[in-house]
């Protein structure tokens, strides 16, 4: 076991030869000179800790941290509430966010599966992810330019799922898109909001017509709960004029939260549970979500169980299974465009429509597809070589892959030749250097709940 002393050298010599600094006993002092008010006193704390236990970082936590120690994180309106509650807070889209809490409802392994326990329901901070509304009488037809769904189809109060693409029909983000009414309401990733806005500038720039784009920067918080009793705890701070039983799952609309005035509520989420994200002024975040934690049902969630519950559920996660070369045929997100012979499959009219659609509008036949996988016996990480069932001939890669904490068994996700994405196809998995058999299966991986109106 090394010692504290040999570990922080290790430590301080890797973090500095990522900076460019030659090795020495004066790299923690320079390190620490020139990113002390970059360093966040948990994430300190937590390397340090991890020193103790190990003299060894892999490249990529080095770098990690080196990134982080290089920007300072932006705060969330929660950020205290979330050390109160034993966040362990970690550098994430240029924000300080929960990964996961201590706690006895802490970890990702409990968090995750109170997600998707009866009557249960899992706070999230997703307030570093972009909030957008679209003015102007053509700011429908602007957006159906930059997204590839029917903007322009959606009913007051209703919403989609949708891709931003370029010209070569690549995906630069998912986003969810509502209908506001007099306003058009956008959500993007936080680690791609000023990436996507950059685009839609520039893209505004050649479109002749009445549309306005307003960034709500930090000013409006975001917060996602979600699980079989997220209804009855969100209801507790709606006004009793609103009946959760009618709104269907990707509908939103503006409402009070808890009496505070400004607030937003859409029905949807990213976990396959039943859920809502709610927006509200950024001075009122704590009020609202101290009132929704004194419901017991509700647990505070990090960023580790959000990533496992959407990885059962096969949902993709930006920059690691979706990216600016992947089209939505490839990544299985076709449905996105709409059924056969809808509108905008006949139309097109978006970035890169042609590189995506046929003539008849039709998909265009691609070299490679999104699959979900299972059968090995160890978890499959992003890059883990994918390969036919002889073993010998490479088909593909890993992009997602964890413990289920619900099927309590490795499932992961990733892209493989096209004739070998069909499911129940046998495939071998090289993990840690060993070749694993695994299969080809549909997606999600566990049920999905996603809300129906009664009929």
């Amino acid at each position: 076991q090394p010692s504290l002393k040999t570990s922080l050298t290790f430590i301080y010599d890797s973090i500095g030869q990522t900076l460019g600094y030659k090795p020495g006993k004066s790299n923690r002092r320079k390190i620490e000179r020139k990113n002390s008010k970059m360093m966040s006193v948990v994430a300190r704390k937590s390397l340090l800790t991890g020193a103790a236990r190990s003299s060894s970082l892999s490249v990529n936590a080095v770098r990690g941290f080196a990134a982080a120690a290089d920007e300072i994180l932006t705060k969330t309106s929660l950020n205290e509430l979330h050390k109160e509650l034993g966040g362990d807070m970690v550098s994430f889209a240029g924000y300080e966010l929960p990964v996961l809490y201590k706690g006895e409802n802490g970890g990702v392994m409990k968090e995750h599966l109170w997600c998707r326990a009866d009557g249960k329901a899992a706070l999230f901070d997703v307030s570093h992810m972009g909030q957008i509304r679209w003015h102007g009488k053509d700011r429908a037809a602007f957006l159906e330019k930059i997204v590839v769904g029917d903007i322009a189809g959606l009913a007051d109060g209703r919403g989609c799922l949708s891709l931003v693409t370029n010209e070569q029909g690549g995906i630069l983000d998912d986003t969810v898109i509502t209908n506001a009414g007099s306003y058009i309401y956008m959500v993007v990733n936080g680690a791609t909001k000023f990436a996507d806005m950059k685009h839609f500038e520039e893209q505004l720039t050649d479109f002749k017509g009445d549309v306005t784009m307003e960034y709500l920067e930090d000013s409006m918080q975001l917060l996602a709960i979600q699980g079989p009793g997220a209804a009855s705890a969100v209801s507790k701070v709606l006004p009793s004029s609103i009946d959760l039983v009618k709104m269907p799952f990707m509908s939103g609309y503006e409402t009070t939260l808890d009496g505070i005035e400004g607030c937003r509520i859409t029905r949807c989420g990213y976990t396959g549970e039943d859920g809502f994200e709610i927006a509200m002024p950024a001075v009122n975040t704590m009020s609202i979500a101290s009132t929704l934690f004194e419901d017991d049902s509700v647990n505070a969630t990090g960023l580790g169980a959000r990533d496992s519950l959407r990885l059962e559920a096969g949902l993709c996660l930006y920059g690691n299974d979706l990216n600016d070369t992947i089209n939505p045929i490839e990544g299985a997100l076709g449905w996105t465009l709409g059924p056969p012979k809808s509108r905008r499959r006949r139309e097109g009219g978006f970035l890169g429509a042609d590189k995506i659609l046929t003539p008849e509008g039709k998909f265009q036949k691609v070299a490679k597809k999104r699959v979900g996988i299972k059968g090995m016996k160890a978890p499959a990480r992003e890059h883990t070589e994918i390969y036919d069932a002889t073993g010998e001939h490479l088909i593909g890669e890993v992009t997602s892959g964890t413990f289920s904490p619900c099927l309590k068994a490795p499932i992961a996700m990733g892209y493989v030749s096209t004739p070998s994405a069909k499911v129940d196809t046998e495939i071998q998995l090289k993990i840690r250097g060993k070749m694993q058999k695994a299969t080809v299966t549909k997606m999600p991986f566990v049920p999905s709940h996603y809300y129906r109106v009664p009929e």
